[in-house]
């Protein structure tokens, strides 16, 4: 049932074409004089029940059965119809390079007809061929712009796709990614100091549970995203600015001296989780590759404007720019803001500026 049912949702428009043309036919024909009208109308209009899959077998097979309707001087009626649905059914599948050719299937349907106004003028004869074209060709021209307003929604469907993937890899990278080089920093502090400083050996391994803890629920939260059906709930915002207190002691018990200097600020969730990870990007940077000993990181409002700077006082020196300083710029361009990232006299610094006021 449930296969019949899709099938008759699915096709239900081309019975209701056939109906229409056997009835509108068959009124016009008297019996015994002209009995294969009906059949030639019928086969015109079935081949659209493969529309899908072969549309070029059903412009073909659909111009056939109508030119031999015209040649064999039937009346005129409702069979116009399933040309100009045969057409719509090719060019809206087809891109034009492809359909083009079997344009040229239309040119003895026009010889057909024309055969039954051979009485006409050749004035009278033209203007029909040409009205009879011009809708044919404004068939075709639907078809195309609504197979290029498909691919248009496919195309933009894909891109949304490829950029949540990147979003959710820059997510999975800013949290896995801080976690893993903060736990690495603190592991070595613990190995340093273990004989000679067990309390402090200690505090290390404590901030690497914490770390590892929730740099877990991080990977979760992303691979719960993952697994959800799309459009099954907006993303929820884990950490603000609120939180930047928390992330600075954690990198502070890596060994690494961060000063943190960030106004209370009132800004919304989605600004405050950018500005978070902007800090906790730049931080990672500076304990992977900065070979930095301290840092500065200050969080203030200038002009309506969320301020994020994150200063070191490592090597410097130039950076490509791979999928951490990519995702901060998206992020934070995202929201009408910029970033700045670039050497200092001595050192790297990390230049963020967001729009409080968010449309």
């Amino acid at each position: 049932m449930t296969r019949i049912r899709d099938w008759l949702h699915l096709h239900w428009w081309v019975l209701a074409l056939l109906v229409v043309t056997l009835v509108g036919t068959l009124g016009r024909w008297h019996a015994g004089t002209q009995p294969g009208a009906g059949a030639l109308a019928g086969l015109a209009v079935l081949p659209l029940l493969g529309r899908r899959r072969r549309p070029d077998l059903t412009w073909l097979a659909n111009a056939t059965a109508v030119t031999c309707y015209f040649a064999l001087g039937y009346p005129d009626g409702p069979i116009y119809l399933s040309i100009l649905a045969s057409v719509y059914a090719l060019t809206s599948r087809w891109e034009p390079r492809r359909w083009w050719p079997y344009s040229f299937a239309a040119v003895p349907i026009v010889a057909a007809m024309a055969s039954r106004w051979s009485d006409s003028s050749v004035a009278s004869v033209a203007i029909r061929i040409t009205w009879f074209i011009a809708i044919l060709a404004a068939a075709a021209a639907i078809g195309a712009a609504m197979r290029t307003r498909l691919e248009t929604r496919r195309e933009q469907a894909r891109r949304t796709a490829t950029e949540e993937r990147l979003r959710m890899a820059h997510d999975l990278h800013d949290g896995v990614g801080h976690g893993l080089a903060v736990i690495a920093m603190q592991a070595g502090v613990a190995l340093h100091v273990l004989d000679r400083d067990p309390a402090k050996a200690r505090e290390s391994l404590l901030a690497i549970r914490d770390t590892s803890r929730e740099s877990l629920e991080a990977l979760r939260a992303e691979l719960s995203r993952l697994s959800t059906e799309p459009g099954g709930g907006q993303r929820s915002v884990r950490n603000g600015l609120a939180d930047l207190p928390g992330l600075v002691s954690r990198v502070r018990a890596g060994g690494l001296d961060v000063d943190l200097r960030s106004s209370d600020l009132a800004v919304p969730d989605e600004v405050g989780a950018t500005a978070y990870l902007v800090v906790q990007e730049a931080l990672t940077n500076v304990l992977r590759h900065g070979e930095a000993t301290s840092a500065r990181v200050g969080v203030d409002l200038e002009d309506g404007d969320v301020v994020v700077t994150v200063v070191d006082d490592g090597q410097g020196g130039d950076v490509s720019e791979g999928l951490g300083i990519s995702g901060m710029r998206a992020r934070v361009e995202r929201l009408g803001g910029t970033l700045r990232v670039g050497p200092t006299g001595r050192g790297f610094e990390v230049r963020a500026v967001i729009p409080s006021v968010q449309p």
